[in-house]
């Protein structure tokens, strides 16, 4: 297999977490990768997707000739609605997940430690959106499922020992997913464990990739 041909890509990444989905959950995608989630939900169970900005019941990603400007997600990207989709105001979307009502979340991260903590929101010095709905997310979600790059674009690990950068939530993280294998753990006191590999991708490279601990 080539080099350019080794590990997922990011509608593989996000089909993969898709994976983790189960009926009867109510679920919060994150900005960016996590978006691709919908588009890959098992047909054979029923998810009802949550957006921070107040809908409930999100379809997949429209194609272009079928986009409606006024139907967008938390991160300002078309979506579609369903039959039957519900709307409200963002003070009721975030008393859902305060309130411990969402199964699970995928979200992106700039940072993964191995204890769990991410950090996903900002970078000193640069010019960001806004920490949008991830602490409120992290903190009241059953399940916090993390989807990125292996590492950053200069080739840095972004599955470290400490995050480096301010931190979104400590301790919350459940399964990591980058485009070169998966990691899980069981409880919060418990260390990650490398559960499965992209294809092509050896369990070397992984190792020298990732400078946070994992049990193999």
């Amino acid at each position: 297999m080539s080099e350019a041909s080794k590990g997922w890509s990011r509608n593989e990444m996000a089909a993969r977490a898709a994976k983790e989905l189960q009926d009867g959950f109510y679920v919060n995608l994150g900005i960016g990768i996590p978006t691709l989630v919908a588009n890959y939900v098992p047909k054979d169970i029923t998810v009802t997707l949550q957006s921070e900005n107040g809908m409930l019941g999100i379809g997949p990603f429209p194609y272009p000739d079928e986009v409606d400007p006024d139907l967008i997600n938390a991160g300002k990207q078309t979506i579609s609605e369903l039959p039957h989709s519900a709307y409200f105001d963002s003070a009721a979307s975030f008393g859902m997940i305060r309130g411990g009502h969402i199964d699970l979340t995928v979200l992106g991260a700039m940072e993964v430690a191995e204890n769990g903590d991410i950090a996903n929101w900002m970078i000193p010095g640069k010019m960001i959106k806004g920490m949008g709905g991830a602490m409120d997310l992290v903190a009241g979600v059953k399940k916090i499922i993390v989807v990125m790059e292996h590492t950053s674009k200069n080739g840095d690990p972004k599955f470290i020992p400490a995050c480096t950068l301010p931190l979104t939530g400590r301790n919350v993280v459940d399964m990591v997913i980058t485009d070169l294998a998966v990691f899980q753990r069981p409880d919060h006191d418990s260390p990650f464990r490398l559960v499965e590999m992209a294809p092509g991708v050896t369990a070397e490279e992984i190792a020298a990739k990732t400078t946070a601990h994992y049990v193999s």
